[in-house]
């Protein structure tokens, strides 16, 4: 790492890279390794396929040289856990989705995560190496990353998407002459757990209301996540938001016992 990183030693660390249901060891020690030439080490893997795969040979042999950054990996069984604590998230997607957070390319992506990463921990997300990530997956992230590979062969292997966006990060955090948001601005970003509190609050609120069916949900929650996605919300927000919906709670709660 160059020296005039070390001031940015807490991006570095910050950024989890978050590997959802991998199939194949190897590309989990391929990933292991891209993180590493690149100064990062923080590799979290959703539910693999293989439970023991730090200690895969095939892990072991792929990571070849990171053998540290693979040993450390934290297996969690859900997407959920993974996002804990984290305050921005991006799933990486290979095509377009029709619902899902605002999309930016790789470049766009690292010059806004610099900020943000630099206040708090902030998260990568990759899908399965056959079906990529599920939508629910994608709704949970703040933001969406697409590479524009050649579009007549845009199949890119799992750990080499991992190395794209670790590179573009590296550059990104390793440029001085960008600036950071004011540290205030990114640390009163709400994290990733109160905006899911606030999104079963706020469906509550909307059933309560009858203006949203449990039966028939359609995509109105979808959408609501990616209006609020591109908000990107601050943590007063997200309680002025819940409070709105105690309100509706309570309220609706009182008509109906004055129906009986």
């Amino acid at each position: 790492m160059r020296g005039d990183s070390t001031s940015l030693a807490g991006g570095f660390t910050s950024v989890r890279f978050v590997l959802v249901e991998p199939s194949h060891p190897g590309n989990v020690g391929a990933a292991a390794r891209a993180l590493k030439t690149m100064g990062f080490s923080r590799l979290v893997l959703v539910a693999p396929r293989l439970e023991a795969v730090r200690t895969d040979p095939d892990a072991q042999a792929m990571a070849s040289g990171a053998g540290d950054v693979l040993a450390a990996a934290h297996v969690v069984p859900t997407l959920a856990d993974a996002l804990a604590g984290v305050h921005w998230s991006v799933a990486l997607t290979a095509r377009e989705r029709e619902w899902g957070p605002p999309t930016l390319a790789p470049r766009a992506l690292a010059s806004r995560a610099r900020g943000l990463a630099a206040a708090g921990d902030i998260a990568l997300v990759f899908g399965n190496e056959r079906t990529g990530l599920s939508n629910a997956d994608v709704e949970r992230c703040n933001a969406l990353a697409h590479i524009p590979a050649n579009p007549a062969y845009s199949s890119l292997n799992l750990a080499q998407a991992v190395q794209v966006l670790a590179y573009e990060l590296r550059l990104a955090l390793l440029d001085t002459a960008q600036q950071t948001p004011p540290a205030g601005v990114a640390s009163s970003l709400a994290s990733h757990d109160e905006i899911e509190r606030m999104f079963v609050h706020l469906e509550n609120a909307l059933i309560a209301l009858d203006f949203l069916d449990p039966a028939s949900p359609k995509k109105l929650m979808p959408r609501l996540r990616r209006l609020f996605a591109r908000a990107g919300l601050e943590r007063e927000e997200v309680n002025i938001v819940r409070g709105i919906a105690k309100h509706i709670l309570l309220k609706s709660q009182g008509l109906r016992s004055d129906d009986r």
